[in-house]
């Protein structure tokens, strides 16, 4: 695996600005990341700044509370394939969790997961684990090694806390090998990406990503 290829580099700010885009893509151009990470409304903005490069585009989804309707949601996902996303990281009904309705979690993942399928687009599924307990966590892998998304992810990094070891080890003890784990939010150096990696992450989503390939260039 490419270093580099490792990084969804991030941009949710709700004010983020066209020019705020732009360099995002110049920057996942010229560090070879693997995406942008973005909100749904900047999907056509980096369609163009990324033509003619390999960089993806990762659209956030229910974004960033997870309480929209199941409708809403899948509108939204087929909205922003449409447009052009590439992968697509969704947020659970957080609340959904916490009531134990794993049968309505069951329902958004299949049918998230099975518009993404059908149009070969990646699926991440965040769980927010910063409202979970370790339990409802492992229930969610379950469900995940039910429906099989390309990774269950840690984080929207809009909660009170980000991606912890102890969070990446327990997915990755609980969900599938063939499920990748994404870690994201609060994640702004190489020593913390090692880490998350050695836990079990296959993917990291970062603001911070210029920073830490550049401390990796200088460590290499």
């Amino acid at each position: 695996m490419i270093f580099s290829k490792l990084f969804d580099h991030t941009n949710l700010r709700p004010y983020a600005t066209t020019e705020d885009i732009k360099k995002l893509c110049q920057e996942a151009i010229t560090y070879n990341f693997k995406s942008v990470a973005i909100n749904n409304a900047n999907i056509e903005k980096c369609r163009q700044f990324l033509s003619g490069s390999d960089v993806l585009i990762d659209a956030a989804v229910g974004f960033p509370l997870g309480q929209s309707t199941l409708d809403t949601k899948l509108f939204e996902t087929r909205d922003a394939i449409t447009k052009g996303a590439d992968e697509v990281d969704y947020v659970i009904n957080v609340a959904a969790v916490k009531d134990k309705d794993f049968q309505y979690i069951e329902q958004e993942m299949q049918a998230i997961v099975g518009i993404c399928r059908e149009s070969d687009v990646t699926c991440k599924v965040i769980f927010e684990n910063c409202y979970l307990e370790e339990d409802e966590i492992i229930a969610l892998c379950q469900i995940a090694n039910k429906f099989k998304p390309d990774f269950i992810k840690t984080s929207t990094g809009f909660g009170p806390s980000g991606a912890t070891i102890k969070d990446v080890q327990l997915m990755r003890r609980h969900a599938l090998p063939e499920i990748g784990i994404k870690a994201a939010g609060g994640i702004r150096d190489l020593a913390t990406v090692e880490k998350m990696i050695e836990a079990g992450a296959t993917r990291i989503g970062c603001s911070s990503s210029v920073e830490i390939l550049k401390e990796w260039q200088q460590k290499a």
